[in-house]
């Protein structure tokens, strides 16, 4: 989330207020931007400062004088939009309007089509056959074809950050224009989500990648078709007349502009006066009185997202689970739900929250608080006098203060916590090197249970930081990957999910509400359990 900050220059306040970091966790995975990516991006889009780099599209003016132009408020600056190479929560609202995917999350989570109309798989669950929605046609004019999906997954797995989503994919063909076929090595059935769960899984055309464009000039098969992005005008879209859903009427908004504003209060005070008509995130100490205005609504949803922390194993005394169990039960979870969140939270125990109803697991063992259980642990282990060192980022300001009420409880039981407060690239380079006691984040949006757990708690997992192996929960979570009867594979990972939490791998905390506001002349518009921020059935009135 690292930002640059563009201004906006509607919006006179920003030239007078010190930028801060907001709290948006808010991929598939937290938002790793960071200063340096954020401010490459920024010099490769804007070659002189007041100029627009436009997109290799007929039309590149932004939409007409009373056009219906959205405008958004984000509270971060992309740092690309090359869908593939980014995992920034503020380019993936843009991208979300931009691109599709071959299938995408309804309202209520389930995979739905999109480009592909329709999908087969084969007795043996191995091979999936996708079935492509015919007329649809490129931004720049060109049609969609089969090979365009081979050609996106192909660069996923060779390049991109999700690579790793295609584990059980053998081959990608394309027989024709309108068929893509994927073979797997074993049965795989969580595909839809994995291949399609959110935009970092985009369907791109291979000429922007060839040309070099695709990180500033996106060019996609959405509702909407990237315009410009600039300091002074944000990042502009325009509708797109060829969008596969225009015989329905949509989208139905002429345009939407995007524009940054890093401070919250300024971004309230310009939902407010008008001056901006929708914000990605309302801070929850404002949620009551934002919601009594008049002229504003308050789209609240329990979200996907959950808030952790987790303590380093291949340092003693973290290597004990005793002294883990312990920490996990001295800490209030509702305590520091409500600092951070003023109450616009979920407390739970494990990662999955209770909307996710498919896949929920109802399992609490820790105390709440409970100090007596916690110092009988820390006795039994031989620990006394310990200190950790807490690793949070100011760039997600929550973090700090969950660390800060952490701080307070476990000194009930002898622990000091002393609070280390990096940028969050500092955050990614101290966390991937190990060289932490503790660290603090949260995950987001996701729908299935092998991406709440696989990737964080397979000894083997590219996010297994905290150094966990437990050899019957790698045992469970491979095999819950592969089993394709639902309630057979709920059971494995109910069971996996009851060890991750006994053995205090991710001390869970809380699953937070997903919160937009938006104006009353905004209709059509709905804040989403995964979190992804869709413009093309809203309308402005």
């Amino acid at each position: 989330m690292r930002k640059v900050r563009t201004r906006w220059r509607i919006v006179i306040l920003l030239a007078l207020l010190a930028l801060v970091a907001t709290a948006c966790s808010e991929g598939d995975s937290v938002d790793v931007g960071d200063e340096t990516t954020t401010t490459e991006a920024a010099t490769q889009t804007t070659a002189a400062p007041g100029e627009t780099t436009e997109a290799p599209t007929e039309t590149t003016a932004p939409p007409e004088s009373g056009a219906q132009v959205l405008i958004a408020a984000q509270g971060s600056e992309p740092d690309q939009l090359d869908p593939h190479m980014t995992s920034a929560y503020a380019s993936f609202q843009v991208l979300e309007n931009v691109y599709d995917t071959l299938v995408q999350p309804a309202a209520d989570l389930s995979m739905e089509p999109a480009l592909a109309e329709s999908w087969e798989i084969s007795d043996d669950n191995l091979t999936w056959t996708f079935q492509l929605r015919d007329g649809v046609k490129w931004h720049n004019g060109r049609d969609f074809v089969a090979g365009d999906v081979v050609y996106s997954f192909e660069r996923i797995i060779a390049e991109g950050l999700n690579g790793w989503r295609f584990g059980a994919v053998d081959t990608i063909t394309a027989p024709d224009d309108s068929t893509v076929v994927i073979t797997l090595t074993q049965p795989s059935p969580n595909l839809l989500v994995s291949i399609a769960g959110f935009k970092g899984m985009a369907i791109i055309p291979e000429e922007i990648v060839t040309d070099g464009t695709i990180g500033t000039n996106p060019i996609g098969t959405g509702p909407f078709r990237f315009v410009s992005q600039s300091p002074d005008e944000g990042i502009v879209l325009e509708k797109n007349p060829d969008y596969w859903r225009a015989s329905e009427g949509l989208p139905e908004l002429d345009g939407i502009r995007f524009v940054q504003i890093p401070d919250a209060g300024t971004k309230l005070t310009a939902l407010r006066t008008g001056e901006v008509h929708w914000i990605d995130a309302v801070p929850p100490q404002d949620i009551e009185s934002l919601g009594a205005e008049d002229g504003i609504t308050v789209g609240r949803v329990p979200g996907g997202d959950y808030h952790y922390f987790a303590l380093n194993q291949n340092r003693a005394p973290f290597d004990d689970v005793r002294v883990r169990q312990a920490i996990a039960h001295a800490i209030n979870r509702e305590e520091i739900a409500e600092a951070a969140q003023f109450g616009a939270a979920t407390a739970n125990q494990t990662a999955i929250p209770a909307s996710n109803v498919a896949w929920y697991y109802d399992y609490a063992p820790f105390g709440s608080g409970d100090t007596a259980t916690a110092q009988a642990l820390l006795d039994e282990a031989g620990v006394s006098g310990l200190t950790i060192d807490f690793l949070v980022t100011s760039d997600f300001p929550e973090t700090v203060t969950q660390a800060q009420v952490i701080a307070a409880e476990l000194a009930a039981v002898g622990i000091t916590v002393e609070i280390t407060d990096v940028d969050f690239s500092t955050w990614l380079d101290l966390q991937g090197n190990g060289e932490f006691d503790a660290f603090m984040l949260s995950w987001i949006g996701n729908i299935d249970p092998d991406d709440f757990y696989y990737a964080q708690h397979h000894s083997t997992g590219g996010f297994n930081f905290q150094g966990y192996a437990n050899a019957e929960v790698d045992s469970l979570l491979d095999a819950a990957r592969v089993e394709t009867d639902q309630a057979a594979r709920k059971a494995l990972y109910d069971e996996a999910a009851q060890m991750i939490v006994d053995d205090a791998s991710y001390i869970y905390l809380y699953n937070p509400d997903n919160i937009n506001a938006w104006r009353d002349e905004v209709g059509g518009y709905a804040t989403r359990g995964d979190n992804a921020i869709r413009f093309e059935e809203t309308t402005l009135n």
